[in-house]
């Protein structure tokens, strides 16, 4: 009967190759680590021989040699010394390449994370996100990269204290190896569950995260709404949940190293018995056992061997603990390099569009965000080069998907859509997201200066470009009222309203000025005196160029070419405003709905 794979085993081969790739390109700081490792385990070997040889010098009733006592004393103090040294610059090289390793591999993941599709982000809690980037990728370093060093010295000392036990007496060395596997056995029983209570834990620990981030950055609303006790009970479950995780993670990687330290002293006290009842029997010459025949056993080499069996058993301990943590660091490892494996956008294009006129065709285009639930089917809309078209209808009904769309965010499940008849797809999509100049109802604004925010378009931009971008969507006055002017770094510190925050957007679009515009309740949260003033930039901005705009006060799109409404994610009227209303169907009844007295 063959073997069935075990897919937990798979998974940790594939992180352990993973790994070793990051590890790669510091082969010298591997190389040094080992040669101290080895260095350190020599002189930790060495030690207990130069203290026996002492031991065995000061038997005897005036017998005893002062200058082997002193010459073997200063060897030994010696080798603790240089042993010392060896940790100590092997540690240092561990943490240099451990940090580098986590740099490596957190710029990975956040690289990942930039050119991740929208959809990723979309449907992943930002708070996990963020715990996979920040905390899992320390735990790996804790657990997996410092971990190995200490398992590589642990083994190391193993061997070669078992050597040397078998050199100086073979007997006792054999008592030793027979018990050893009592230790092995009860460390490997107990890791071999604490893999899978190590995966939950940080996936809760995830899902604390996220609930922490959704409660903070929206707290107004959450006190508003007097939620309060809700938001607290709902921490409370997920962080009983942890800690019920989490105790029974800790509690089986907890029993392993007094599991493995009690097998250890049975270990040290089977060589004491038999090594003090070898230097009795023993007269200094050989001592026959039957047909065993073993040279004499001093006091000083029993002392050297408790000290060999205590260095041998000790490891043990140290490698469990290491095992445990890296069980914690496979289920971290495994998040972390889910972000690192999320594909990115396709960059890939043939066809470059040059001058662009502005022609934009939705041809039969169908998209959902999942088989089972249709959105929008079928779907045909031309827009003419230089047209202002807004798109309009009740929330849900798609306008926001079509925008999304058309900024290639989301692939289509059928149909294409093309500018200037060339297919968007066949366009490298850095090249075409240029085309379009975004303003969203959610504003970003980087914890930089006002300037650098307003140029994050155009990095090229002067401060006059970036001064006559801002006067023109009416932010100027605001921003020269702030504590250093342009040069104010936008941090908690300084107070920016929500209207504030969006003028800034739209001054970063005027100063990119791109050939095509996509205006998403772009004032939404401005008042009606500075919307009016905004509303005429944007129609001077707005002229030759293709602009889209979503928009719910139908007040702000009376004057556009093309009025598509939309319901269900479908088209279902589309003309200018006069056209429509003359229609008096959907959009007749949403016009008059939102302007009855």
């Amino acid at each position: 009967m063959s073997k069935r794979h075990s897919p937990v085993k798979g998974l940790k081969k594939n992180i352990v190759r993973r790994l070793l790739r990051y590890v790669r390109p510091y082969g010298a700081y591997v190389a040094f680590i080992l040669l101290t490792s080895l260095l350190y385990v020599a002189f930790v070997l060495l030690g207990p021989v130069l203290y026996g040889e002492a031991i065995d010098a000061m038997l005897g009733a005036g017998q005893v040699d002062f200058s082997t006592v002193y010459f073997m004393t200063a060897g030994f103090a010696l080798c603790v010394l240089l042993a010392f040294l060896s940790q100590k610059i092997q540690g240092n090289l561990v943490n240099v390449l451990c940090y580098r390793i986590v740099r490596d591999l957190r710029r990975d993941a956040f690289y990942s994370l930039t050119a991740a599709r929208v959809r990723y982000v979309d449907t992943h809690a930002q708070g996990d996100v963020i715990a996979r980037v920040v905390n899992d990728v320390d735990i790996v370093s804790d657990g997996l990269l410092q971990g190995v060093s200490q398992l590589f010295t642990g083994v190391m000392t193993i061997l070669a204290t078992l050597v040397v036990m078998f050199v100086i007496n073979y007997v006792i060395a054999l008592v030793v190896v027979v018990l050893t596997p009592l230790s092995l056995f009860a460390a490997a029983f107990i890791t071999k569950r604490t893999f899978k209570s190590f995966s939950q834990q940080v996936r809760v620990q995830g899902k604390l995260a996220a609930h922490a981030k959704e409660m903070i950055g929206g707290q107004k609303t959450v006190i508003l709404f007097g939620q309060e006790e809700n938001s607290c009970k709902k921490f409370e479950e997920i962080d009983a949940r942890l800690y019920e995780i989490g105790w029974r993670a800790q509690y089986f990687s907890a029993l392993t190293n007094p599991s493995t330290r009690f097998v250890n002293a049975v270990i040290y006290a089977f060589v004491g018995v038999l090594g003090a009842v070898f230097c009795i029997l023993s007269t200094g010459g050989e001592l026959s056992l039957g047909i065993l025949t073993l040279s004499g056993f001093t006091p000083g080499m029993l002392s050297v061997f408790l000290s060999y069996a205590n260095q041998y058993t000790k490891p043990f301990n140290e490698v469990s603990n290491v095992v445990t943590q890296m069980q914690n660091a496979f289920a971290s490892a495994e998040r972390v390099f889910a972000v690192v494996d999320e594909p990115g956008e396709d960059l890939s294009g043939s066809k470059h569009i040059g001058k662009v006129r502005g022609d934009i065709c939705f041809e039969d285009v169908t998209f959902s965000y999942s088989p089972e639930q249709k959105l929008i089917e079928h779907l045909n809309v031309k827009v003419a080069a230089g047209s202002k078209v807004a798109i309009v209808g009740p929330t849900g009904c798609g306008k926001t998907t079509l925008i999304n769309l058309l900024m290639r965010f989301y692939k289509l499940r059928g149909g294409r859509i093309t500018v200037d008849g060339i297919d968007v797809r066949d366009i490298p999509l850095d090249e075409y997201r240029r085309l379009f100049g975004m303003v969203l109802q959610e504003s970003f604004l980087a914890q930089e200066t006002v300037a650098w925010n307003i140029a994050y378009g155009n990095e090229s931009a002067t401060r006059a470009q970036v001064e006559a971008a801002a006067k023109a969507a009416y932010c100027d006055f605001f921003i020269r009222n702030m504590p250093e002017g342009y040069d104010t770094v936008l941090t908690g510190s300084v107070s920016v309203s929500q209207g504030e925050r969006q003028l800034l957007c739209i001054a970063r679009v005027m100063l990119a000025d791109p050939p095509m515009l996509i205006l998403d309740e772009a004032t939404s949260n401005i008042d009606t005196m500075t919307e009016m003033r905004i509303q005429k930039a944007f129609r001077k901005m707005m002229r030759g160029r293709t602009s889209f705009i979503v928009a719910h006060r139908l007040s702000t799109i009376l004057d556009a070419d093309l009025i598509l409404v939309m319901n269900a994610g479908s088209v279902i009227e589309q003309g200018t405003h006069a056209q429509l209303m003359e229609k008096r169907g959907f959009y007749y009844d949403l016009y008059n709905a939102q302007f009855a007295h």
